[in-house]
């Protein structure tokens, strides 16, 4: 079917890693009535990349508005203007710039009504604290240059996929640190961003939110850790209050299986592994990072930069694809 709304705007990641290489894949394996998108990288770069990893791809330098029209004939790239000197597998510190202004720019097209969604490739984020980004991560930026929308942002992360959805309540912090980060307030305020955009953007009437204990076994009743006692289950009290549909704290070693998973929309989990490590057991290949909570949609491949593999052309393009298709779903 034809497209009628503004093109998503791709990021190139960090440029020594897969990233460059799965937008090349992604055009040229797009179908029609797939969305169009355009790609926010160094022209020169990505056609080298392209002939190392031998990606036959013609790349087209263009503006935003002009993406949808020469998709057909080759991937749309509209060049950054901080430079890029990046050889495959060999992050550098040199690149950072170009790799925040790629996101920043994204997100400014969508602000500006040239495009419709951020689609965002990996980073590397020591390589980026090496060239002074303040950031823990991706989520974390994208939710301060939200701010331009003038409403404050509560970015949330959440982890997509047809099998399974997870949400982290804490996320990109030391094991060791998760029990004292976790608050009844955290809970909460996570919560009421899921259900919201389970409702607005994924057209779920009613979202049903599994939340896990923290400890082995939801604490046992106190005997292995009371934080499911004095944290967590205060927390569902709450929301369900409010008329969110929350259950738990349920042992994070039994809610997974399948007949479990199909009595919720998504699980939220209390430390970042917990509910990582099944669901990418789970869809490794087409798991889907979107950020919740932003006036706008962002969705990112669920996996990082693969400096061990880039450049060889061994990459698989499965979970961009899958972003994409989600980012095109979500804003149509």
């Amino acid at each position: 079917m034809p497209h009628d709304q503004p093109p998503l705007a791709m990021t190139m990641g960090d440029p020594a890693g897969i990233g460059p290489e799965l937008a090349l894949l992604a055009w040229r394996e797009r179908r029609r009535g797939d969305a169009p998108f355009y790609l926010l990288a160094a022209p020169a770069h990505l056609s080298a990349v392209a002939r190392q990893t031998g990606i036959e791809a013609r790349i087209i330098e263009t503006e935003p508005g002009l993406a949808a029209s020469v998709i057909d004939r080759g991937l749309p790239v509209v060049p950054l203007e901080a430079p890029v000197e990046a050889e495959p597998g060999r992050p550098d510190a040199r690149n950072a710039m170009a790799t925040i202004e790629s996101i920043a720019r994204a997100v400014s097209a969508v602000r500006a009504g040239e495009a419709r969604a951020v689609v965002t490739n990996p980073i590397a984020k020591a390589v980026l604290y090496e060239a002074g980004f303040r950031y823990p991560g991706h989520t974390e930026y994208l939710g301060d240059l939200a701010k331009a929308w003038g409403e404050p942002a509560f970015p949330v992360m959440m982890i997509w996929s047809e099998a399974l959805a997870v949400v982290p309540v804490t996320i990109h912090i030391p094991l060791a640190e998760a029990p004292t980060a976790l608050s009844v307030d955290l809970i909460v305020r996570t919560a009421r961003v899921v259900d919201r955009d389970l409702r607005a953007r994924f057209g779920i009437e009613r979202p049903r939110l599994a939340l896990a204990g923290l400890n082995p076994h939801a604490g046992e009743g106190g005997a292995m850790g009371r934080e499911e006692i004095t944290i967590i289950a205060p927390a569902i009290e709450i929301l369900r209050a409010e008329g969110v549909d929350a259950v738990g704290p349920l042992p994070a070693d039994t809610m997974f299986h399948a007949n479990a998973r199909a009595r919720y929309d998504v699980a939220l989990t209390m430390y970042h592994d917990q509910g990582l490590i099944p669901v990418k057991a789970l869809a490794f290949d087409d798991g889907v990072n979107v950020t919740l909570g932003l006036p706008f949609v962002r969705t990112s491949p669920d996996h990082g930069t693969a400096f061990d593999i880039a450049g060889r052309g061994v990459a698989n393009p499965a979970s961009l694809i899958a972003a994409m298709k989600l980012a095109d779903r979500l804003t149509r």
